[in-house]
């Protein structure tokens, strides 16, 4: 087997561009849903928790799903996980347009949920399987890019198909074209990876890693650990690891509150839904934009800075947010955060895939998916019961921004340099 980005370029490209409609897939919920939840879909006017409720029940079940296709893709394949992930975003279209309650809603984004925790997780497994160890930064950084791409483009599109068509049979249109496109490729162009990992595994019997580097695995665990002894080694045995998950956990409050309150605070100061789309289409294009350099940026200089770094610009961007007033602003604050999120995003997922052995890789990076998607749901949460307590969306941004700063905190205190080159076992 051939490793490596040039390598496998056709395959590589094919798994990119099923990343790019993964998040187009998770885009068009994320302007004109949120922005018109009242108006459109009968949630009244203050009401937190019932808002969040959507958020909420995509993080929990991603997170689960995150977990399940790390075990799957290990028994079934990577092609026939993400053709599962693909199949189940196939009502969601429909249940948006017909949706005669905001409970259809919740629903659909339950399905989304299944399909992001199965889908986004392959795409990134099967680049890992495919590049050598020396590139999982970039390779991940590309990943993201094109997923987080998607998303800020579908957010923008939609903004305008919902102005021009209406908001359901805009989204009913655009979501059926990226989800149609998306299984059509999955099932023709997309080449099962599960080889080359297990290729790896034989030529590397002793956890060498691929390209000579030695990386600094886990000790005390077997050579096929159950899924009881991954997690409880993910979560608080390896305190590398559970330093990474709780890192993943609380970054995605931010993006819970990107989704959940960015739009609606925005209505809130007279904007309409192209101009929404535009400045939280600032946080994703800088977020995705950003990853292409991040990303190789720690294959060179190592994971842990950039990630405690970008924790900490996140919390900026966060609370720059609403400490001021007018488009120009909005968009500054959201590029902030956007770079925040490239600096840390990539590299949080990349430094698990450093330490992880191959023979339980894509089972490491399930659980740090699930810990990290779990953040949605326990972030949704959050920021439902601030703002609620408060009585006023604002303070859900005090309590994001806060709550990145601890994590960053936890992060530099417990975590270390995972790169094998800048950091070899002895």
């Amino acid at each position: 087997m051939n490793y490596g980005i040039r390598a496998n370029l056709g395959q590589i490209l094919q798994q990119l561009l099923q990343v790019l409609l993964v998040g187009m897939t998770i885009g068009m919920l994320r302007t004109v849903v949120p922005a018109l939840a009242e108006s459109e879909f009968g949630v009244p006017r203050g009401s937190f928790m019932l808002l969040a409720a959507f958020v909420l029940a995509f993080g929990l079940v991603k997170g689960a799903m995150n977990f399940v296709a790390g075990r799957l893709a290990e028994s079934l394949g990577r092609k026939r996980v993400l053709l599962l992930g693909w199949l189940a975003a196939t009502p969601i279209p429909l249940l948006i347009y017909f949706a005669p309650a905001w409970s259809w809603i919740v629903l659909a984004t339950i399905l989304l949920g299944i399909n992001q925790g199965l889908t986004w997780s392959m795409t990134q497994t099967a680049k890992l399987d495919l590049t050598r160890a020396d590139q999982r930064g970039l390779v991940i950084g590309l990943n993201e890019f094109a997923g987080y791409l998607g998303l800020a483009a579908a957010g923008i599109l939609t903004g305008y198909a919902a102005t021009a068509l209406g908001p359901r049979a805009g989204l009913l249109c655009f979501g059926s074209l990226s989800i149609g496109l998306a299984l059509l490729l999955a099932w023709l162009a997309v080449a099962e990876t599960l080889p080359w990992a297990q290729a790896e595994i034989r030529q590397n019997g002793n956890g060498g890693g691929n390209g000579g580097l030695r990386p600094r695995y886990p000790q005390n665990l077997g050579a096929q650990p159950s899924t009881a002894e991954l997690f409880a080694l993910m979560s608080w045995r390896d305190r590398r690891m559970a330093a990474l998950c709780q890192a993943g956990l609380v970054e995605k409050f931010v993006d819970a509150l990107v989704w959940a309150f960015w739009p609606l605070y925005l209505r809130q100061q007279g904007l309409g839904l192209p101009e929404i789309g535009w400045i939280v289409g600032a946080y994703g294009f800088t977020w995705g934009g950003a990853q292409l350099l991040t990303g190789k940026l720690s294959d060179q200089l190592g994971r842990h800075r950039l990630n405690v770094g970008g924790m900490c610009l996140c919390a900026l961007g966060v609370g720059l947010l609403p400490a001021g007033h007018g488009p120009v602003w909005w968009s500054m604050a959201a590029a902030v955060t956007g770079l925040g999120m490239a600096m840390l995003y990539p590299n949080l997922s990349a430094a698990v895939a450093d330490i992880a052995h191959p023979t339980w890789r894509a089972s490491a990076i399930g659980i740090y998916r699930f810990w990290r998607d779990l953040g949605y749901g326990i972030g949704a949460l959050g920021l439902g019961l601030t703002a609620a307590l408060g009585g006023r969306i604002e303070t859900a941004f005090w309590f994001v921004a806060l709550a990145m700063l601890l994590s960053g905190l936890i992060l530099f205190i417990w975590g270390e340099e995972t790169h094998p080159r800048l950091n070899p076992a002895a």
